[in-house]
Protein backbone atom coordinates (compact mmCIF):
# COMPACT_ATOMS: atom_id res chain seq x y z
CA UNK A 1 0.00 0.00 0.00
CA UNK A 2 1.02 3.39 -0.80
CA UNK A 3 2.18 6.33 1.83
CA UNK A 4 -1.01 7.92 0.52
CA UNK A 5 -3.04 4.97 1.16
CA UNK A 6 -2.57 4.86 4.46
CA UNK A 7 -2.76 8.18 5.39
CA UNK A 8 -5.81 8.03 3.61
CA UNK A 9 -6.79 4.93 5.63
CA UNK A 10 -5.50 6.58 8.80
CA UNK A 11 -7.77 9.54 8.33
CA UNK A 12 -10.90 7.36 8.08
CA UNK A 13 -9.84 5.36 10.89
CA UNK A 14 -9.17 8.78 12.93
CA UNK A 15 -12.08 10.22 12.05
CA UNK A 16 -14.63 6.74 13.17
CA UNK A 17 -12.67 6.91 16.72
CA UNK A 18 -13.24 10.92 16.76
CA UNK A 19 -17.28 10.91 16.14
CA UNK A 20 -17.24 8.59 18.47
CA UNK A 21 -16.46 10.55 21.34
CA UNK A 22 -18.74 13.02 23.01
CA UNK A 23 -16.94 16.70 23.20
CA UNK A 24 -16.51 18.54 26.34
CA UNK A 25 -19.60 19.92 28.34
CA UNK A 26 -18.97 23.86 27.55
CA UNK A 27 -18.70 25.44 30.54
CA UNK A 28 -17.24 28.50 32.87
CA UNK A 29 -14.83 27.72 35.43
CA UNK A 30 -15.89 29.81 39.24
CA UNK A 31 -14.03 33.07 40.46
CA UNK A 32 -12.82 30.74 42.98
CA UNK A 33 -12.67 27.76 41.16
CA UNK A 34 -8.34 27.38 41.84
CA UNK A 35 -9.11 27.11 45.40
CA UNK A 36 -7.77 23.30 46.21
CA UNK A 37 -10.80 22.31 47.91
CA UNK A 38 -12.37 22.52 44.82
CA UNK A 39 -9.54 20.22 43.39
CA UNK A 40 -10.29 17.96 46.55
CA UNK A 41 -14.06 18.32 45.41
CA UNK A 42 -13.83 17.22 41.84
CA UNK A 43 -11.22 14.01 41.92
CA UNK A 44 -13.98 12.47 44.08
CA UNK A 45 -16.73 13.22 41.48
CA UNK A 46 -18.51 10.30 41.27
CA UNK A 47 -18.36 8.39 37.41
CA UNK A 48 -22.88 8.35 37.68
CA UNK A 49 -25.62 10.18 39.32
CA UNK A 50 -27.83 7.34 39.00
CA UNK A 51 -28.37 6.38 35.73
CA UNK A 52 -26.27 9.59 34.35
CA UNK A 53 -23.09 9.17 32.98
CA UNK A 54 -19.97 11.66 33.93
CA UNK A 55 -18.88 13.66 30.96
CA UNK A 56 -15.61 15.77 30.32
CA UNK A 57 -15.80 19.70 30.91
CA UNK A 58 -13.85 22.34 29.71
CA UNK A 59 -13.64 24.33 33.09
CA UNK A 60 -11.58 24.16 36.25
CA UNK A 61 -13.61 22.91 38.73
CA UNK A 62 -16.73 21.57 37.45
CA UNK A 63 -18.32 18.16 36.58
CA UNK A 64 -21.22 17.54 34.26
CA UNK A 65 -23.35 14.40 33.44
CA UNK A 66 -26.10 13.13 31.06
CA UNK A 67 -25.89 12.98 27.23
CA UNK A 68 -27.14 15.92 26.51
CA UNK A 69 -26.03 17.19 30.14
CA UNK A 70 -28.79 17.06 32.65
CA UNK A 71 -26.63 17.95 35.85
CA UNK A 72 -23.64 20.40 36.18
CA UNK A 73 -21.86 21.27 39.23
CA UNK A 74 -19.48 24.13 39.59
CA UNK A 75 -16.85 24.71 42.78
CA UNK A 76 -15.75 27.70 43.84
CA UNK A 77 -19.04 30.14 43.47
CA UNK A 78 -19.52 32.95 45.76
CA UNK A 79 -20.49 31.56 49.28
CA UNK A 80 -24.23 33.04 50.07
CA UNK A 81 -24.97 34.63 53.09
CA UNK A 82 -28.16 35.16 54.39
CA UNK A 83 -31.30 33.94 52.44
CA UNK A 84 -35.06 33.08 52.38
CA UNK A 85 -34.72 30.41 49.77
CA UNK A 86 -35.90 26.76 50.88
CA UNK A 87 -33.32 24.80 52.61
CA UNK A 88 -32.53 20.93 52.49
CA UNK A 89 -29.90 18.78 54.39
CA UNK A 90 -28.59 15.88 52.32
CA UNK A 91 -26.49 13.61 53.87
CA UNK A 92 -24.87 16.57 56.59
CA UNK A 93 -24.50 18.88 53.54
CA UNK A 94 -26.93 21.80 53.89
CA UNK A 95 -27.90 23.35 50.20
CA UNK A 96 -30.18 26.51 49.28
CA UNK A 97 -32.44 25.73 46.41
CA UNK A 98 -33.30 28.24 43.92
CA UNK A 99 -35.98 27.58 41.30
CA UNK A 100 -36.09 31.21 39.35
CA UNK A 101 -34.77 30.02 36.19
CA UNK A 102 -37.06 26.85 36.37
CA UNK A 103 -37.13 24.19 34.69
CA UNK A 104 -33.57 24.11 36.21
CA UNK A 105 -32.98 24.13 39.60
CA UNK A 106 -29.81 25.22 41.20
CA UNK A 107 -28.29 24.05 44.54
CA UNK A 108 -25.82 25.91 46.59
CA UNK A 109 -24.18 24.82 49.49
CA UNK A 110 -24.82 26.57 52.33
CA UNK A 111 -22.07 27.14 55.38
CA UNK A 112 -19.36 26.00 53.41
CA UNK A 113 -16.54 27.52 51.62
CA UNK A 114 -15.47 27.49 48.93
CA UNK A 115 -18.95 27.34 47.39
CA UNK A 116 -20.87 24.52 45.11
CA UNK A 117 -23.65 25.20 42.77
CA UNK A 118 -25.13 21.94 41.35
CA UNK A 119 -27.50 23.26 39.07
CA UNK A 120 -30.10 19.98 37.57
CA UNK A 121 -32.02 20.07 34.69
CA UNK A 122 -33.81 16.33 34.79
CA UNK A 123 -36.19 14.24 34.99
CA UNK A 124 -34.34 11.68 34.96
CA UNK A 125 -32.03 12.15 38.58
CA UNK A 126 -34.08 13.49 41.46
CA UNK A 127 -32.40 16.28 43.44
CA UNK A 128 -31.85 14.06 46.57
CA UNK A 129 -30.25 11.54 44.08
CA UNK A 130 -27.70 13.60 42.45
CA UNK A 131 -27.11 15.50 46.22
CA UNK A 132 -26.53 12.60 48.33
CA UNK A 133 -24.15 10.75 45.23
CA UNK A 134 -21.93 14.69 45.38
CA UNK A 135 -22.36 14.89 49.34
CA UNK A 136 -18.66 12.69 49.82
CA UNK A 137 -17.08 15.23 47.40
CA UNK A 138 -18.75 18.04 48.28
CA UNK A 139 -17.72 17.57 52.33
CA UNK A 140 -13.77 18.47 51.16
CA UNK A 141 -14.87 22.00 51.52
CA UNK A 142 -14.77 23.68 54.94
CA UNK A 143 -17.62 24.48 57.65
CA UNK A 144 -17.55 28.34 58.06
CA UNK A 145 -19.74 28.17 61.01
CA UNK A 146 -23.05 29.31 59.40
CA UNK A 147 -25.94 26.21 59.04
CA UNK A 148 -29.52 26.34 57.88
CA UNK A 149 -31.63 27.00 60.48
CA UNK A 150 -35.41 25.97 61.43
CA UNK A 151 -38.06 28.69 61.83
CA UNK A 152 -37.90 28.25 65.32
CA UNK A 153 -33.99 28.78 65.90
CA UNK A 154 -34.23 31.98 63.76
CA UNK A 155 -37.85 33.41 64.68
CA UNK A 156 -38.26 33.71 60.94
CA UNK A 157 -40.68 32.85 58.08
CA UNK A 158 -42.16 29.62 58.61
CA UNK A 159 -40.39 27.79 55.93
CA UNK A 160 -36.76 26.62 56.29
CA UNK A 161 -34.46 29.18 55.48
CA UNK A 162 -30.55 29.84 55.61
CA UNK A 163 -29.12 32.59 58.01
CA UNK A 164 -25.93 34.15 58.05
CA UNK A 165 -25.92 34.27 62.01
CA UNK A 166 -23.50 31.28 63.00
CA UNK A 167 -25.20 28.73 65.67
CA UNK A 168 -23.59 27.18 68.12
Amino acid sequence: MSRRSLAAVAAVLLSVVLAGCASPVATKPAVKANDPRCAAVTVRLPSELGELAQRETNAQATGAWGDPMQVLLTCGVKVPARSTLPCVTVDGIDWIRDDSAAPTSVYTSFGRTPAVDVALQSARVSALTALSALSDAVSQTTKNGFRCQAPDDSGASPSPAPSSTPTP
